[in-house]
């Protein structure tokens, strides 16, 4: 099946200012893709750009996405790992663009075999997934308030992004955690905010706060360090920016660095390398999580498929278009039942953008 052209979008959904320890995002950078075949149909991919975590920008995207659209042309789609070898062949890292392409020969393989992705990757039935609803970093009465409408609109998991002054940190979730109950559980993320004493200050702090885990307290370069601080932590650990491809899955867990890693797309260029940090992390009894940067409801509908085909995917972090985008042009794709999110019917990914939003967008074809 051959590659016959390259349809490829500055996916921009304007949003709801939201702030982490390393910035503010006003708007998702994201990039569309759809590679066409000669079988008559084509493939879906989207990856969403978060500079100041993976270091590219939608627009570092969108010109990759131009240099590997020319790669393709005219080879085969189903050779997955030879078409993304070629990539890594290429560029080293961007990560985030390869991920889209990745996700597009993924969609493709499984429309072409006549299954769901998750049935193509694997998986047997469809699963229940509950995702978090993420707070981002505000005042400590507005986290707060903003925790009690959440559990209002009936969320029972709630991720809380901290990461700046670790006493301004604790008394946000000291005031979370008086605000919602003992009954709702509650996650946090640094987002590498932290320096080691930080860390230690903050995490023995949240002893008593029933916290189920913290993502990445410190910088990546500050790895030498995680090892104690998870002896020290009452609070379990869970890698997140240490971890992009299976190798740096190995070094944290073996260095006793971590309970728990984060997939993200973003990070693992895709599905192929995705698979292969589970598999590493299930080898050695370490759960992971589903997570996202900024995608719409179609790289959503993705990692859905790929935490619905791998069981020891036991955390879902899937709710960054409900974080504050102001439009979704998404068709088909995942549903929110509540906060539980429901996989479409159909072969391959189940999900496409509008014609008309994407006529509205920059765009190329190669």
């Amino acid at each position: 099946m051959v590659i016959t052209h390259i349809d490829i979008y500055r996916y921009s959904i304007p949003m709801v200012p939201f702030t982490i320890a390393t910035g503010t995002m006003k708007f998702a950078q994201n990039i569309f893709i759809r590679v066409h075949t000669d079988a008559g149909f084509y493939g879906v991919g989207e990856c969403s750009a978060f500079p100041m975590i993976v270091g590219e920008t939608q627009s570092t995207c969108y010109a990759m996405a131009q240099d590997f659209a020319e790669l393709w042309k005219g080879k085969d789609a189903l050779a997955i790992a030879d078409r993304m070898q070629e990539l890594h062949l290429f560029t080293a890292r961007n990560s985030t663009a390869k991920s889209a392409f990745d996700m597009a020969l993924f969609d493709i393989a499984a429309k072409a075999a006549g299954k769901p992705l998750y049935q193509f990757l694997g998986g047997k039935e469809k699963i229940q997934m509950e995702t978090d609803l993420t707070i981002g970093i505000d005042e400590v009465d507005i986290m707060a308030q903003k925790a009690k409408d959440y559990i209002s609109k009936g969320v029972r998991i709630i991720k809380i992004k901290l990461g700046k002054d670790p006493q301004t940190d604790i008394a946000r979730v000291k005031a979370i955690r008086a605000a919602v109950g003992p009954s709702i559980q509650l996650r946090i993320d640094a987002n590498q905010g932290w320096n080691y004493q930080g860390a230690k200050q903050a995490l023995t702090a949240m002893k008593d706060l029933d916290i189920q885990f913290c993502e990445q307290p410190m910088r990546i370069y500050n790895d030498q360090l995680a090892p104690q601080l998870k002896k020290i932590s009452p609070v379990p650990i869970m890698a997140d920016e240490s971890v992009f491809d299976h190798r740096d899955a190995i070094r944290v867990i073996e260095a006793d660095a971590c309970s728990y890693v984060n997939i993200k797309f973003s990070k693992s260029s895709g599905f192929q390398e995705a698979i292969e940090i589970n598999r590493a992390c299930e080898e050695r009894k370490i759960p992971c999580m589903m997570g996202g940067m900024l995608e719409s409801r179609l790289a959503l509908t993705a990692f859905a498929h790929f935490a619905t085909a791998h069981s020891n995917v036991q955390f879902y972090d899937m709710d960054t278009c409900l974080m504050g985008h102001l439009e979704d042009p998404v068709t088909g794709g995942i549903k929110y039942n509540g906060y539980f999110v429901e996989l479409p019917e159909g072969n391959g990914l189940g999900a496409d953008v509008e014609e008309t939003y994407l006529n509205t967008l920059e765009h190329c074809r190669v």
